[in-house]
């Protein structure tokens, strides 16, 4: 068993060495982009089940440094401020868990909006609400609980909200003076609510073990 866990735990991180890794250098640029207010707003959001807590000033903090990390002046540097506003509105912290048996997933539903700095407009007309996963540990019978703590999940899933946000912000570029861009499904970012909409992408459908603890 320990030399199972140990081959899938390198695996996990083999696959997640591209994802992660990119940060480190200087993206393209969308249109005349520059990150101005980086607001995330936090309240009481509602926890999924068989999920770790995390207060409101926590996905707070994690929400503000990876929209930082991802879009601030070291990596665009356009000659107009734009605003984005996050909202958290729905995760779950999944538990350890067993392998094989029951194996929850990690999730941050979220809604973000564009501003534009110098008119002071809405740049998105309708809601944008985006689910993301952890941007690796998708190997289905092994949740990322079994080989993460709970800070680790949170700057996993704030990581990935990062990213869909860039992604949003590429596919819209025109909102941002640029053109366009026609980006790759990626499996760990969906639209809408998982939690309402699939709910069995996060929760495995068996019952876990009554000796199910969680911690």
């Amino acid at each position: 068993m320990r030399n199972f866990v140990t081959l899938l735990f390198l695996l996990i991180l083999t696959a997640c060495g591209g994802i992660r890794d990119d940060l480190a250098s200087v993206p393209d640029p969308v249109g005349t982009f520059r990150l101005g207010h980086n607001i995330a707003v936090v309240n009481e959001p509602a926890k999924g089940p068989f999920s770790r807590t995390v207060e409101d000033a926590e996905w707070q903090a994690a929400m503000v440094t990876a929209v930082e990390d991802r879009l601030g002046d070291a990596r665009f540097f356009g000659d107009k401020y734009f605003h984005v506003g996050v909202s958290v509105q729905g995760y779950v912290l999944a538990y350890p868990g067993i392998p094989l048996v029951y194996s929850p997933k990690s999730a941050l539903i979220f809604s973000v909006n564009f501003f534009q700095d110098s008119t002071q407009t809405k740049l998105n007309d309708e809601l944008i609400q985006i689910t993301v996963f952890e941007p690796c540990c998708t190997i289905p019978f092994l949740g990322s609980g079994f080989t993460r703590g709970k800070a680790e999940q949170m700057e996993g899933l704030s990581f990935n909200a990062a990213r869909a946000i860039e992604r949003t912000i590429r596919q819209n570029a025109d909102w941002f003076d640029g053109t366009p861009e026609v980006l790759q499904a990626d499996d760990t970012i969906l639209e809408g609510n998982v939690l309402e909409n699939n709910p069995e992408l996060v929760v495995p459908q068996n019952v876990p073990p009554t000796e199910f603890v969680t911690n």
